[in-house]
């Protein structure tokens, strides 16, 4: 199942061909897992966003697997509890594209639109993705903050906001101001492995929530 977008003039093509890599890879789970979405995950929110949050890449059996960016993986849980807490989405996440959770002021990216071997992308298949996520963000009129999750995801947010990343340094709870005034919030990726060694805790999260939330109303 592959969702509509919210933006669909910002989206690559279902069969993109621009990283011939994570091509193969989306052809041969095609064949493997057919029921899945095996498709570059579209955008997934509010097309009347304040805030925009940007991870890595979607995972095999997350959006990968459901066509719904940050679903079906451990990250995605603790992501939409965190989104649901501030009050950012609504319904009941069930790790499902079409569980009916929608989101309110809110819209998840990716900086990698297809998931690549072992979650590693290579800076030229970054690249060749950047223009969507330049497109998404801009097509967003009320955008005011984004949180990068992760220091990819960090890097890919500081170019697509015309920053430069000398001067704007990944570390949790940092905050940068763009050049057209927006701000870049940055915090560890949500992942099992950051949650289970405790470089992140759902408390640590929330903090950069907060910020998100105190900037959009101060």
């Amino acid at each position: 199942m592959i969702l509509q977008s919210p933006l669909p003039h910002t989206e690559p093509a279902p069969d993109c061909a621009l990283c011939p890599r994570l091509a193969d890879l989306r052809h041969e789970w095609q064949q493997e897992f057919p029921k899945w979405a095996n498709a570059p995950v579209p955008l997934f929110g509010d097309p009347q966003a304040w805030l925009a949050l940007i991870g890595l890449a979607p995972g095999k059996q997350g959006g990968n697997r459901t066509g719904r960016a940050f679903t079906g993986d451990f990250a995605g849980k603790l992501l939409f509890e965190t989104l649901a807490r501030h009050g950012l989405s609504e319904g009941v996440y069930a790790a499902r594209g079409d569980d009916g959770v929608a989101l309110h002021g809110a819209m998840l990216f990716n900086a990698l639109r297809c998931a690549p071997p072992a979650n590693k992308p290579s800076p030229e298949e970054l690249r060749n993705c950047r223009p969507y996520l330049d497109a998404g963000l801009a097509a967003l009129p009320q955008l005011r903050v984004v949180i990068a999750l992760g220091e990819i995801a960090h890097r890919a947010a500081v170019k697509a906001m015309g920053g430069r990343l000398p001067k704007a340094r990944f570390a949790h709870g940092a905050e940068h101001v763009m050049p057209d005034g927006r701000i870049l919030l940055d915090s560890y990726h949500p992942s099992r492995l950051n949650l289970n060694t405790g470089t992140l805790t759902e408390a640590m999260l929330d903090a950069v929530f907060a910020r998100a939330l105190a900037l959009h109303t101060g």
